[in-house]
């Protein structure tokens, strides 16, 4: 069980946010399940035709909340990561889709791909996550040939639609012209694949092994799209403006010395709503200290790997602080 799924499962309030953050849980939960035992389960489109609702419903209750959660989902390094990986990119997809104004059969096809796009390696995608063993020949050879294998499998399991496969088949595929080139330039299926393969390989950067630590927020996009993301990547411009280069639920350090965690997006991705959770020396404040980075003081100087800040954070009080953050922004 992650991280987060203990979290929340400790949470005892029948406060809004409090069913919120257990849905997720029990969302990540009804997706692993899904994904592996896709032979086993009956109509499996429509399992994940209904995990795609789930999902937006959530979304649709609180962005920022969202935001908090998968990326705290993402930087956990607990077990089930095929399941946790799968739910914060396709939550990932979902947003973007919006910002990118799809139509709706493709955003249908792309949120479905991010969910199944690694099907045929769920068992090895969670083993290799808990592993720091060098990678077998067998293995390697299973990663090389996922895509395809992934693809034929949904199709056996009943997926019919042509541009969730074609998504699935071709996500680990070049992207380097792609990338060169406006979206509403590229046809569906490469549009799609192109979108789903940045939010994997950005997704993947973030989320830590036992073999290595995740990167940091901005590191992670540097590291995709270079230095000029703007001019590098259209997906990757627009994600960083909608969720910005430090996200809800990723680590800062402040220029007071703290170590702080952002809440919620604030006024502008810019400059978000932060709460401190340590001092410059280290020790746990008794109770997070909010603060509005829009203000000036404190800025962020810079981001923080989650592997480089070992307290655990109660997620409900986060959640419920973002949001008292947001009533008084308004």
């Amino acid at each position: 069980m992650s991280t987060l799924v203990r979290s929340i499962a400790e949470v005892t309030s029948t406060n809004k946010y409090e069913e919120l953050l257990a849905q997720w849980g029990d969302m990540q939960a009804a997706l692993g399940c899904l994904l592996h035992r896709p032979a086993q389960t009956h109509d499996f489109p429509a399992k994940v035709r209904q995990c795609d609702q789930w999902m937006q419903d959530l979304v649709a209750q609180d962005l920022d909340a969202t935001l908090y959660l998968i990326f705290q989902l993402a930087s956990s390094n607990g077990t089930g990561y095929s399941a946790s990986h799968a739910l914060v990119c396709a939550t990932l997809c979902h947003v973007l889709s919006q910002e990118l104004g799809l139509p709706r059969n493709e955003r249908d096809s792309l949120v479905r791909a991010a969910f199944t796009m690694n099907i045929a390696m769920t068992q090895l995608q969670d083993e290799l996550a808990e592993r720091a063993d060098v990678i077998t020949a067998q293995q390697q050879k299973t990663i090389n040939r996922h895509a395809e294998k992934s693809m034929a499998l949904l199709e056996q399991v009943g997926v019919n639609d042509d541009l969730w496969l074609d998504s699935v088949a071709y996500h680990h595929s070049p992207q380097r012209d792609r990338a060169r080139e406006p979206l509403k330039s590229l046809r569906p299926e490469e549009r799609l694949t192109h979108i789903l393969a940045t939010v994997d390989r950005y997704a993947a950067f973030i989320s830590p092994r036992k073999s290595r630590a995740g990167r940091s927020a901005p590191e992670s996009m540097r590291t995709l799209l270079g230095k000029n993301v703007s001019q590098s990547d259209e997906v990757g411009f627009i994600l960083v403006r909608t969720i910005g280069l430090c996200p809800p639920g990723t680590f800062v350090k402040l220029d007071n010395g703290d170590t702080a965690i952002v809440l919620r997006r604030g006024e502008s991705t810019s400059f978000p709503v932060v709460a401190s959770l340590l001092d410059a020396s280290g020790e746990a404040f008794p109770e997070p200290e909010l603060h509005y980075t829009s203000k000036g003081k404190p800025r962020i100087l810079s981001a923080l790997p989650s592997s480089s800040v070992s307290m655990g954070t109660n997620h409900y009080t986060m959640v419920r602080m973002g949001l008292m953050a947001a009533n008084q922004l308004h």
